[in-house]
């Protein structure tokens, strides 16, 4: 008999009854850190007094409205992004997904509008994750996401990551835009180099094309710039962003150039519940918070001091973790046994973190973590790995036997 909930995901046994912080707590009181956060999500962690204060405030007021009326919280946070960010205007949304495929629009609108209708096909790179919607799936190219689903929507030219000849064979006279995540996260934790990314950006240029950014994982402060497109002195065209601008709650965005913008007038696209009063409370919460003075700041510092306690965890089990990925508080652990291992392992010490491609165990903490947190987690995954080799040691004593 098929349950209630549609079994597309192999859940964990584990029950979360409340948290704080980076810790989680289980109905009997058992506590996990908490390095996956709800995929990159929770940056501020779980509770974070000024989130449910905003949130609090604003369900007692009003919790819907729809885009028909003005929302003024959605006014005030696109000003403020705006002030903050390369962009000019934007679009509210629930998702990533829905902010991807808004800027899979903008851009093929773009070039309708400027009387070149043909120029309708997006660059994209082999290993990314830009959602689960049709388009999105297409757009990232994996076949694993699109088996069973029919054929892959038109459009997208896949090049391999990192490679620039590639993308200028890609070019042609159909060629609306490259898209890219300046960090792939489910892909493997791969970082764009910032120079690749320049160039990039110089390719857009030479070729009327529009710079397009997924950072729906790397962005709202997680590789210690509000962007992570920020460290290679680049603005994009259009900008993809979610999962930590609701810091939990269900909140994405799609910013742009007014340029970049031009076609997407009145009519063209909508969303029932983007940029609905609660998401904009807590959206604005999220940013008082990542914004303030010093903020970032101190994700550099605990990015330094974390991945300085890897190389350490690196050093003492060379069986178990081949090489530390990855951009600020976006790491990647690549092991040498099989990921799930790791994870289980990890989870055995009361740790959470989840899976990516490429064989990576991905750390993806709150961004407001303390050296406490990154004591617990060294201790907890030098312990996994102990457990690990352990194991090891086992199943060799028990071949040499066979």
């Amino acid at each position: 008999m098929i349950d209630p909930i549609l079994p597309t995901y192999n859940r964990v046994d584990l029950v979360f009854e409340r948290g704080e912080g980076a810790w989680l707590f289980t109905r009997d009181g058992e506590r996990y850190l908490d390095f996956t956060a709800g995929i990159a999500v929770n940056v501020l962690g779980h509770a974070h007094p000024h989130l449910v204060a905003a949130l609090t405030e604003q369900a007692g007021k009003i919790w819907h409205l729809s885009n028909i009326f003005r929302i003024e919280g959605g006014e005030r946070l696109a000003q403020r992004l705006v002030a903050a960010t390369f962009a000019d205007t934007m679009f509210f949304t629930n998702s990533g997904a829905e902010a991807l495929e808004c800027a899979i629009k903008m851009a093929r609108k773009y070039h309708f509008a400027n009387g070149a209708p043909e120029r309708n096909r997006i660059i994209a790179f082999n290993g990314a994750f830009h959602g689960r919607t049709l388009a999105t799936i297409s757009a990232a190219g994996n076949a694993k996401y699109l088996e069973g689903f029919g054929p892959a929507m038109p459009g997208f030219d896949h090049v391999p990551f990192g490679d620039l000849d590639a993308v200028k064979a890609a070019i042609g006279p159909e060629t609306a835009g490259i898209l890219i995540e300046p960090v792939q996260g489910e892909g493997g934790v791969r970082s764009a180099s910032w120079a690749f990314l320049r160039e990039l950006r110089g390719l857009c240029d030479e070729h009327g094309l529009l710079l397009m950014l997924d950072e729906v994982q790397c962005g709202v402060g997680r590789t210690g710039k509000l962007f992570a497109h920020e460290w290679a002195g680049i603005t994009p065209d259009i900008m993809a962003v979610a999962k930590g601008i609701g810091g939990g709650f269900p909140v994405g965005a799609c910013l742009a150039t007014e340029e970049a913008a031009k076609g997407m007038t009145l009519g063209t696209h909508g969303s029932t519940y983007g940029g609905n009063p609660l998401a904009m409370s807590v959206a604005n919460a999220v940013l008082d918070v990542v914004t303030a003075e010093g903020f970032l700041e101190q994700v550099q510092a605990t990015a330094a001091r974390l991945r300085q306690r890897l190389a350490e965890l690196k050093d003492r089990h060379p069986a178990v973790i081949a090489e530390i990925r990855g951009e600020g508080l976006l790491l990647g652990l690549r092991t040498l046994v099989p990921n799930g291992d790791l994870i289980a392992a990890m989870r055995a010490e009361a740790m959470l973190a989840p899976a990516a491609s490429d064989n990576v165990v991905r750390l993806l903490p709150p961004l407001n973590i303390g050296q406490a947190e990154i004591d617990a987690a060294f201790e907890k995954l030098d312990a996994a790995c102990t457990r690990i080799e352990a194991q090891l040691r086992q199943d060799g004593v028990k071949g040499a036997a066979a």
